[in-house]
């Protein structure tokens, strides 16, 4: 079995030996600016700008679109799924997965905390 991992120096000499052979659109500016729209680096990893994007949050929304018992039990799914990855999905970053599963815990605190205030 051949290993076909390349480094990043095999890549992108292979980049310019082989040029990819791509048709003039007119849409070269805008994918551009996409692009790099794209590949901007968020602030904030745990709840990034595509998810606030509109009138309502989308958490807000979910929230909206549940009942009380099924809107905690999506938090308590979603802290579950964070700390079950941490050390597997984000090796070189476990830290993001754990923060992501505090901030729906903190979601889900605050929405039993509601019940006995």
């Amino acid at each position: 079995m051949t290993d076909h991992k390349l480094t990043v120096e095999a890549w992108e000499r292979l980049q310019k030996e082989i040029p990819a052979i791509e048709p003039k659109t007119g849409l070269e500016p805008w994918i551009e600016g996409a692009m790099r729209e794209a590949h901007e680096v968020e602030t904030d990893a745990i709840n990034p700008n595509h998810y606030k994007a509109g009138n309502v949050e989308c958490i807000e929304a979910i929230q909206e679109s549940l009942t009380a018992e099924a809107f905690a039990g999506y938090l308590k799914g979603n802290v579950q799924k964070y700390l079950w990855r941490y050390e597997t999905k984000h090796w070189e970053d476990p830290l993001q997965d754990l923060q992501k599963a505090e901030w729906y815990l903190a979601r889900l605190i605050a929405l039993v905390g509601e019940d006995y205030e």
